[in-house]
């Protein structure tokens, strides 16, 4: 067919149907009621409906849309009866194959040379490959998002620890100096006391606490003397250890404390013998500690309980008072140095419950509290049976 013949005035339709059915996106005419009365050959390539098809629709294009967007689709049909204009609205489809695709739809009415409606057009494109890269995008920046927040936990858990390591020098200055300190009174304490036990009969009333109090002053020490090395921890000789009777020992020594807060000491008694092999010195001190913190820390005319449990592998003690407990603000803070919730310097410095973290976590164990303010504290130390195993 000549050119010319196509621009004659009687062939427009024709013409307008020969650009219309070659473009690209699905384009379609509907009347000025919103029924369809043109649509593309694209809209079989992009749906797999045919153009025949679409026409004996009578809701079209509301069976081609997803069934979750038939709503935003008929809003859209009515703005376009109302002579309204959009530009890229999207939606989904599924296709005639049960496939679902991504479009983006424009709109706007149609006007005669006489300014008389003859309806809207509308042009749909697809941007299913569009949405895959914006979902590959958004997913993209919630995992740099993920790295980012990684990263800032993983820089402030490294500006705690070197926070934790300064304290830790701190301490470990401070251990020396007191350490220093302490040596020499303490060797003039121990030759006095050698000197008055010396000097009793061995069946004296008094032998076994006398024996007591030059274990403990024995392993005071054995205490300073790791205080030169707090934090370069030397291995200490273990022993085969009853631990009932370690309990009662430490329980002993606190009697005078635990009066004088007015709390009794509730220990439990093993039904059989529990044995762990590891530094009695050491396990002294947690215990002493631990025991020593619930104390102070226990309301007049209360308790202290001290409960065990073993494993053939493991060792528990739970230690639990029924004081004032520990608030969630310093619950994070509680095993750290020179952290203490007693104010004033009054009962200790915050350094009991670090160094006891250290000589539980030095004996390939775990110590862990749970409280509740004002009903009490729970401290659980898990210690293995074998030291060296």
């Amino acid at each position: 067919m000549p050119y010319s013949h196509l621009r004659d005035q009687s062939l427009n339709d024709r013409l307008f149907r020969y650009v219309a059915n070659y473009t690209y996106d699905w384009e379609s005419w509907h009347d000025p009621v919103g029924k369809l009365v043109w649509v593309n050959h694209a809209v079989e390539r992009i749906t797999g409906f045919t153009t025949q098809q679409c026409l004996q629709m009578s809701d079209y294009p509301l069976p081609i849309a997803a069934p979750e967007d038939r709503r935003a689709i008929a809003e859209m049909l009515a703005a376009a009866i109302a002579g309204e204009s959009q530009n890229d609205r999207e939606f989904q489809i599924v296709t005639r194959q049960g496939e679902r695709r991504w479009m983006a739809a424009s709109w706007q009415p149609i006007y005669d040379d006489h300014g008389d409606h003859l309806g809207f057009r509308t042009s749909v494109r697809d941007i299913t490959e569009r949405q895959q890269l914006r979902e590959q995008l958004k997913l993209y920046s919630e995992h740099l998002e993920q790295l980012v927040q990684e990263r800032t936990t993983r820089i402030a858990q490294l500006e705690k620890h070197r926070a934790q390591m300064e304290k830790m020098a701190a301490l470990g200055e401070l251990a020396a100096g007191v350490a220093h300190e302490v040596n020499n009174p303490l060797a003039g304490i121990r030759n006095a006391f050698t000197l008055i036990r010396e000097s009793l009969p061995e069946d004296h009333e008094h032998q076994e606490l006398l024996g007591l109090v030059d274990a403990e002053i024995e392993r005071v020490a054995s205490i300073i003397h790791q205080m030169y090395q707090l934090y370069r921890r030397s291995p200490q000789q273990t022993v085969l250890v009853r631990l009932p009777k370690v309990i009662d020992n430490v329980a002993t020594l606190l009697e005078p404390i635990a009066a004088r807060h007015g709390v009794r000491l509730d220990l439990e008694k093993a039904r059989k013998p529990i044995e762990v092999l590891l530094s009695e010195g050491e396990l002294k001190q947690v215990l002493f500690n631990v025991i020593r913190n619930a104390i102070q820390a226990s309301k007049p005319g209360t308790s202290v309980r001290v409960r065990l449990h073993s494993t053939r592998s493991w060792v528990g003690i739970v230690v639990r008072d029924w004081g004032s407990g520990i608030s969630a603000i310093d619950r994070p803070h509680i095993f750290e140095p020179f952290y203490s919730t007693k104010g004033q310097l009054k009962e200790g410095m915050g350094l009991g419950l670090s160094v006891t973290r250290n000589l539980v976590q030095a004996m390939g164990g775990g110590i862990e509290l749970a409280s509740i303010p004002g009903k009490g504290t729970v401290f659980a130390i898990r210690i293995p049976r074998d030291l060296n195993g």
